[in-house]
């Protein structure tokens, strides 16, 4: 059975990647090659997990386009993210902490070249979309508003964090929670949302190629 070959797309400290490095070594996720992880940040740490998985890397300069093309730098940047990734000819792209908005530059070039992106959000669908989810959860939670929250993997539409859920886990907020101890919780719910994703996304692509078991 041939790999499915994934990119991943990273800013930070690369813990949700992590996970899923560990998930295909450890056979979890089967059948899975990581083929990039690329980085609009020069100094992300989830770049030397990366290499020393021996997994190839890329940092993808955006202030690098910004100087070269100040008034449409993001469709620039976005497009050549898309030939990258294209380049690598990967069945999936996984958006594992990567804090860029993917703009139509991107997504259009991987639709028509049949490559999903799928994305993590600590949030449950439609509830907190965007930045800062799990502090504004904390947040509406000692306002009362919300006794839960949790995280999700869902495809990538230019639409942000509104895409087609894949996986959804929810986590309850308890009373005299720091926002620091939600946080460690969100994380430890997210490494198993990630694989789970993943692996969702993989099954779905074999049934878009092979057709769904009767």
């Amino acid at each position: 059975m041939p790999k499915t070959r994934i990119t991943v797309l990273i800013s930070g400290n690369g813990t949700n990647l992590q996970a899923i490095i560990d998930a295909a070594k450890s056979g979890e996720l089967q059948d899975v090659e990581i083929v990039r992880v690329v980085s609009n940040r020069v100094k992300a740490f989830g770049l030397q997990r990366a290499r020393d998985a021996g997994i190839p890397t890329s940092y993808h300069n955006l202030k690098n386009f910004r100087e070269q093309s100040p008034e449409n730098y993001r469709e620039a940047y976005d497009k050549a993210l898309a030939e990258l990734v294209i380049g690598d000819n990967p069945n999936l792209v996984v958006c594992a902490g990567y804090m860029l908005i993917v703009t139509e530059a991107f997504l259009n070039p991987m639709a028509k070249a049949g490559i999903p992106a799928i994305n993590l959000h600590p949030a449950l669908p439609g509830a907190f979309n965007g930045i800062n989810a799990i502090q504004r959860a904390h947040r509406a939670f000692q306002e009362g508003k919300i006794t839960k929250t949790g995280c999700m993997m869902h495809y990538v539409i230019t639409e942000v964090d509104a895409g087609e859920p894949l996986v959804i886990k929810e986590l309850d907020i308890q009373q005299g929670e720091t926002l620091a101890q939600l946080e460690e919780r969100m994380h430890n719910l997210e490494w198993v949302a990630i694989v789970e994703g993943v692996q969702r996304a993989i099954t779905n692509l074999s049934e878009v190629t092979t057709g769904p078991v009767e």
